[in-house]
């Protein structure tokens, strides 16, 4: 209820995220523990993404058009099997979201909390001016949000009641303030809760235009949130999560839960670990949990109007403050791990002060991409393996030049961008002195990446080789991207054996490499041979030719 308030939403919404898509998600998730639900990111988001759309988040057909198209995209995901794109998300960009979210749910409750509404479009602003003007606090929110605080870190020191801190603290503060008859606004001012399940929502299918890229957002906040759920909380029968499962679990936990008044869901890691805690060993735990709260809104509905908004606003800045302590080694790692990940994921933060969140996760993905480009690129290389007589090969630098007439073999350590390619290509040993010599370029390191700059790159190389009077041959070619390289016609430049397949023991592409070099080698030799530049001529079979062009 509070996340749905705070993002402009009915609390009623809210309430109802945690029937149907728990139960829904818990029966089809293939992470058993996991709990489906409303997040503070997911309402945030959906509340930005209807904005942005210029949609009545209170409006019930347009949260029920999101919710939806959410749901679809989850599924998509989880059916074409893209669960793999959440591991580009950096771990840099997910912090600097994470503690975005977490200083807009503080800023969204201090209203609530103190009476003050701050002002400023940026929350960074907004929390300053709140600070500034604590005298205009109202003294009786700002008390009852302080004691509710003070009673859930009084409960926390009780190890048994630590997983209920958060109820007993509600429990207790809102008893206190009907006891005293204190003057503060309360839940029942802003919304009726009934005492009814969620019925029949239809979406408003004229909304559908306005909302494509912002549901594909929110699948993404979700899913993004999801993800870390499997490998922190493994299943307790022993079976395997799966990253793709848990995605379309969670689409169809959207799909039922949109045509029964719920806000967008996803896999909650607090919830789910205030489960775990709790001792959830089944899936049944998520599936009860469901049950119950629709049970509890049959029964007690008309009471959860009498909670005072101080209260929730006390507790909802405990969450937010809880959400950001929780990721301080998070940010500590990534500040210590180099420059270019503090920068995502400073720009991050700022960026969810800043923008609609939507845009936020968007630029985020974008960095993450960058970053994870950039990274691969620095890591890309070149090594020479030197023979020690004794059948091993050792790692060395790449040599300043081939010597003529002699074997040189390299090893490609990159992932087949296009972006380290250059580097790649400038490491390479000059050719102008390699008459008779031939170069190895060992390939079983690279992907099977379509890419055309390679080809490009090696074709170059070959031809410069090729004039030089010298040869190169690749081998360790994985099958994809030998695939692509013949289809770009480098089989042509470098000879019928100028690639050798990856296959068989380790290095035997390389030991078959060698004895193709050695033998072109000694057939350049030949007195029979009238120019080296020609390769060798064998019987029905000429050598490999010269490149047009100067």
């Amino acid at each position: 209820m509070a996340y749905a308030a705070i993002a402009g939403f009915n609390p009623v919404a809210g309430l109802y995220a945690g029937v149907v898509p728990a139960i829904v998600g818990s029966l089809t998730s293939r992470t058993v523990l996991m709990v489906t639900t409303l997040t503070s990111a997911l309402a945030l988001t959906s509340q930005s993404v209807l904005a942005d759309a210029g949609l009545d988040p209170k409006d019930a057909g347009n949260v029920a058009t999101l919710t939806l198209m959410a749901g679809v995209v989850m599924l998509l995901m989880g059916v074409l099997r893209l669960g793999v794109l959440m591991s580009f998300v950096s771990n840099a960009v997910m912090t600097g979201f994470s503690t975005g979210i977490a200083l807009q749910i503080i800023t969204g409750v201090l209203k609530d909390a103190t009476g003050y509404k701050p002002e400023g479009d940026n929350r960074l602003f907004q929390l300053g001016d709140w600070l500034a003007h604590v005298g205009e606090w109202q003294r009786a929110a700002a008390l009852v949000a302080a004691a509710t605080i003070a009673v859930w870190a009084g409960t926390r020191l009780v190890r048994r009641l630590e997983p209920v801190a958060l109820l007993v603290a509600m429990t207790a503060a809102s008893v206190a303030v009907a006891l005293l008859g204190t003057d503060v606004e309360l839940v029942g001012s802003i919304a009726h809760i009934p005492a009814a399940l969620p019925g029949f929502s239809a979406p408003d299918l004229s909304a559908v235009p306005e909302l494509l890229g912002g549901a594909v957002a929110v699948a993404f906040v979700g899913l993004a949130q999801a993800a870390s759920i499997g490998p922190s909380v493994p299943n307790p029968d022993g079976s395997k999560s799966s990253v793709n499962g848990d995605f379309a679990a969670q689409g169809l936990a959207n799909l039922a839960g949109g045509l029964f008044q719920s806000l967008p869901s996803g896999g909650s890691l607090s919830r789910t670990g205030v489960a775990v805690s709790a001792g959830a060993r089944t899936r049944w735990a998520g599936i009860l949990s469901g049950v119950l709260l629709a049970l509890i809104v049959l029964v007690c509905a008309p009471l959860a109007e009498h909670i005072p908004m101080p209260v929730i606003g006390g507790l909802i800045l405990v969450v937010g403050g809880e959400l950001i302590w929780g990721k301080r080694h998070d940010i500590l790692l990534v500040l210590r791990t180099s420059r270019l990940s503090s920068a995502a994921m400073t720009v991050t933060f700022l960026a969810t002060t800043q923008f609609p969140l939507q845009q936020s996760i968007v630029l985020g993905a974008v960095l993450s991409l960058l970053l994870y480009c950039v990274q691969a690129t620095r890591r890309a290389r070149l090594v020479a393996l030197v023979p020690d007589g004794r059948g091993r090969w050792h790692p060395a630098d790449v040599p300043a030049d081939m010597p003529p007439g002699e074997v040189t073999v390299l090893y490609y350590d990159g992932v087949g961008f296009f972006a380290e390619l250059p580097g790649i290509e400038t490491s390479l040993p000059p050719a102008d002195h390699a008459r008779g010599a031939v170069l190895i370029l060992v390939m079983r390191g690279a992907p099977d990446v379509p890419s055309s700059t390679m080809t490009k790159v090696l074709r170059s190389y070959a031809h410069d080789l090729h004039r030089a009077g010298g040869r190169l041959i690749l081998a360790g070619v994985e099958p994809g991207l030998a695939h692509t390289l013949k289809a770009g016609g480098l089989d042509r430049d470098l000879g019928p054996d100028g690639i050798i397949p990856a296959g068989g023991a380790l290095f035997e592409p390389l030991d078959q490499a060698l004895l193709t070099a050695r033998a072109w080698i000694a057939a350049v030799r030949s007195p029979s041979l009238h120019d080296p530049r020609d390769g060798p001529e064998r019987p029905g079979r000429p050598g490999p030719q010269p490149p047009d062009g100067p």
